[in-house]
């Protein structure tokens, strides 16, 4: 699967971005791809940015929706630290206004055929790899800014690893083949399954809490049971997923396993 990086079609909203690429290279990067033989394209769009409209998130949508993607990840912009919209803060819309945006989105989504299977994600074809990592499974990460994660059940430990962002750097700790993955100890594993697990909208097996986690499904029986008790998430069998309302309010519902 290509993903392609649009975040908006809309030349003033990319600006505000600092993105380098117009709304119509966009759309000729997509043509490009489908032209040399991906079939399977992601577009990403971002939504809740300055200044923006329920119209012109919505434009953003149908543009993408009529170069036939088979999958959008349609998310809320936010300020991470250490980037300049951290030290200086844009003037974005308000909550009501955030959540309204989402809200429009996600009705016009499925309207146009697709499915949200997570909470940013929107397909014809649900993307395996996504999947995987919701369901807290193990992958590579290759090349510069790379993340992996490999799960050692004998000691278990959590091998985290992070590339260099740098292409120079990378290059560099390559060639001198010291790397060092991180090792992360799964005191905290539990809420780190959980934060990921229950953004899938059809929940998880609690049955893999236990195979990808190796501990017993009993040392989180009392959050499950609150969690169920505040409406925040079913349970049905071995299926545990969030409720209506516990998908709305995701935070919250994760903040019962922190």
């Amino acid at each position: 699967r290509l993903s392609i990086g649009v975040q908006s079609f809309n030349n003033d909203k990319l600006k505000f971005l600092g993105r380098v690429h117009s709304g119509e290279e966009a759309i000729n990067s997509i043509y490009e791809a489908k032209k040399v033989g991906f079939d399977n394209i992601n577009i990403d769009l971002m939504y809740g940015l300055k200044g923006q409209t329920i119209k012109e998130s919505k434009e953003d949508l149908m543009k993408a929706i009529s170069l036939k993607p088979s999958h959008i990840s349609f998310y809320q912009l936010t300020l991470e630290p250490n980037t300049l919209f951290s030290k200086f803060p844009p003037r974005l819309p308000s909550e009501e206004k955030i959540w309204n945006l989402g809200d429009k989105g996600a009705e016009l989504l499925k309207m146009q055929g697709f499915t949200q299977y997570e909470v940013s994600a929107y397909s014809k074809i649900p993307s395996q790899h996504n999947i995987n990592y919701w369901e807290f499974g193990d992958y590579l990460g290759i090349g510069a800014g790379a993340h992996g994660k490999i799960t050692d059940m004998r000691s278990k430990s959590i091998f985290r690893t992070l590339k260099p962002k740098s292409p120079n750097d990378y290059l560099k700790k390559f060639q001198k083949n010291d790397e060092n993955p991180s090792i992360k100890n799964i005191d905290n594993v539990v809420f780190e399954f959980m934060l990921n697990g229950l953004r899938l909208k059809e929940g998880i097996n609690i049955n893999l809490f236990e195979s990808r986690t190796g501990l017993s499904i009993e040392l989180i029986r009392p959050q499950l049971e609150k969690a169920i008790n505040l409406g925040l998430l079913i349970k049905k069998d071995s299926l545990i997923k969030p409720s209506e309302k516990g998908f709305n309010f995701l935070n919250d519902l994760q903040g019962v396993f922190l």
